[in-house]
């Protein structure tokens, strides 16, 4: 974790007030996103983040789908429960 005082945290701090966003790489591949709180809110902010994750989900199984055919009822039931699962667990990290 972060904590304010340090001069490397500051450093990010000035950064992310300046360009709103920083990637955290790892092995020079995105796996992170540190995001600017403007207004503070957080927990709106956190709802459009997994909203756009499960929209992303969605659309990936639509792709797929447009690949290989249609997905059963089964398949369809099995993304969105999987979308909410992965919703719920990361809500439960934080």
């Amino acid at each position: 974790m972060l904590q304010s005082g340090t001069s490397a945290s500051r450093e990010i701090w000035d950064k992310l007030s300046r360009d709103e966003k920083i990637v955290i790489t790892n092995n020079s591949k995105p796996t992170a996103l540190l995001v600017n709180l403007p207004d503070g809110d957080f927990e709106k902010t956190l709802q459009d983040v997994r909203r756009a994750k499960l929209l992303r989900t969605l659309e990936e199984a639509r792709e797929e789908a447009a690949e290989r055919g249609f997905l059963s009822d089964e398949e369809i039931e099995a993304e969105i429960t999987a979308a909410g699962a992965e919703m719920n667990a990361s809500g439960r990290s934080q």
